[in-house]
């Protein structure tokens, strides 16, 4: 997405008087990424044993779509600007249709992965221009309204990912297991498919930008030169050129940064204009967004274990891991208020959900082989308060030294760092999981470790949420400038619901 203010084509005399109805069509895509973000986690153990699936190939598979989402979710955004809006949802949609069928007809793990890929690249196409098109469609006046019900979108799809994966797993439709998971997809987003292009309108960016290309690979490679050697490592007994390939990924980075200056100083079009990170409350609250959300990888392991060891059916352990959502919106409720707090906030709420989370990996052991869904509520609602605490209070931060007009920029920039994190959080605490089952520790055991990972993740986030500037922040969020009240500004939509919404999950847009 591109991280400066684009104009927007003028807009129609009026405001569309089907504008509710398409905004009912275009958060559907919202709610379709949501869902698939994480309607695959309960159906890991079952995926396994129908492709014969190794662990890593299990990681990738849930892993491959959120950096397919982080990796083209910018570009995507950028070619909503410059080709329109609506071509670009239509053809992303169109394309998550076909790749969810792929991903359901898949004959073997190795289909299945590259169908996730795919899919992830396609939701990167459709999902940021919602909020690009709600800007354009709605007036000022409605906008709350809209915001509101984008985040409801990701908060229904964060938590009927979970449940609806473990409702069509227990069916078993037609006996097809876990495929029905994707192929629901087909029909429902054909019908979306027609809506679209029926109550759907054209917008775009009248100023004409430059792909950057060259930094989209270099920022790819270097993800890809961290969370391959994470993943596959392991199965490939760790050779050296793991090692190096993992050393490589800081230099790689470097090297990015370096080239968007240049870029920018050529007075063309960066992917990351690197102005926008030239402020602490910026760069710190995205790298604090990044380990924070490597937490998220929690539900690997609990999928997992409650499954294959515990004896769950996909749809308890849905009911069980939905419980953390009842704490995201305890902590909704009150977390707003706390925002001006700053840094203070997101200490207390790393270490809340790090306490949480400890609670989590406590109840698991101390219930070992008759533990029930209902054991885990306490350590999943307060991990959940934690999470409403800092998400929102983080977009605040990042938010703070920004203009209004790269609203648009920071929040792909924030969703971007919450990808990464759950791809890389899935790399680094899948391995540890998987490596304790694989060297034949007991199935409690490596849970627990597991989970203590995901801690140590919380508490390493914290630590690093020092770097952020002490002191109030503005709950505004975004330093005004000029043309605020513009049909089609880039004013603070993406609110805290973004990555509030979440159950658990990453989010998706």
């Amino acid at each position: 997405m591109t991280v400066e203010k684009l104009a927007d084509s003028p807009p129609p005399p009026q405001y569309s008087p089907k504008r509710w109805a398409t905004l009912g069509v275009t958060l559907f895509a919202v709610f379709m990424d949501m869902v698939d973000n994480t309607v695959l986690n309960v159906a890991l153990p079952a995926v396994q044993r129908d492709l014969n699936a190794s662990s890593s190939q299990l990681e990738w598979s849930v892993a491959g779509y959120t950096l397919a989402f982080a990796a083209a979710m910018i570009t995507g955004a950028r070619l909503g600007d410059q080709l329109g809006r609506r071509r670009i949802y239509l053809i992303g949609l169109g394309a998550f249709v076909v790749t969810s069928a792929l991903a359901g007809a898949a004959v073997n793990v190795e289909m299945l992965i590259a169908s996730r890929i795919l899919q992830g690249a396609a939701a990167a196409l459709m999902v940021p221009q919602v909020l690009a098109m709600l800007q354009v469609d709605f007036p000022k006046s409605e906008r709350p309204q809209a915001m509101s019900m984008y985040g409801m979108s990701l908060a229904l799809g964060g938590i009927g990912g979970p449940l609806l994966g473990g409702v069509l797993l227990q069916a078993d439709l037609f006996d097809l297991s876990w495929r029905p998971l994707f192929f629901i997809n087909v029909p429902v987003g054909l019908i979306a498919l027609v809506a679209a292009y029926y109550l759907t309108r054209e917008s775009r960016a009248d100023s004409r930008e430059t792909f950057d290309i060259r930094g989209t690979l270099l920022a790819t490679v270097a993800l890809v030169s961290l969370l391959y050697p994470l993943i596959q490592g392991r199965e490939l007994g760790w050779p050296w050129w793991t090692f190096a390939l993992m050393i490589a990924c800081p230099l790689l980075l470097w090297l990015f940064a370096r080239y968007e200056r240049r870029v920018a100083d050529r007075g063309e079009s960066p992917i990351i204009d690197p102005d926008l990170l030239r402020h602490r409350s910026s760069l710190g609250g995205l790298l604090v967004a990044v380990l924070f959300f490597c937490g998220m990888a929690y539900q690997v392991v609990m999928t997992v274990h409650l499954q294959t060891a515990e004896g769950y059916s996909p749809l308890r352990t849905a009911v069980a891991l939905a419980t953390f959502t009842v704490g995201v919106g305890i902590g909704s409720a009150f977390a707003p208020k706390l925002m001006p707090l700053g840094r203070r906030v997101v200490l207390m709420g790393c270490a809340v959900i790090a306490v949480g989370m400890g609670i989590v990996a406590w109840t698991v052991d101390r219930y070992s082989g008759e533990l029930e869904w209902w054991h885990l509520v306490p350590g999943m609602v307060i991990s959940g308060i934690g999470l409403a605490m800092v998400a929102g209070t983080l977009l605040t931060i990042v938010l703070a030294k920004m203009p209004r007009s790269a609203s648009g920029a920071a929040s792909s920039l924030i969703n971007t760092a919450i990808q990464l994190g759950a791809a890389t959080g899935v790399a680094i605490v899948g391995t540890v999981y998987f490596t304790l089952l694989e060297d034949q520790h007991s199935p409690v055991d490596a849970a627990v470790t597991g989970l203590l990972t995901v801690v140590g993740l919380y508490v390493a986030a914290g630590l690093l949420a020092f770097v952020l500037p002490p002191g109030r922040v503005d709950v505004d969020g975004l330093e005004p400038d000029e043309d605020e009240d513009a049909p089609g500004d880039h004013g603070p939509v993406s609110g805290a619901a973004v990555p509030v919404a979440t159950s658990g999950a990453p989010a998706g847009s």
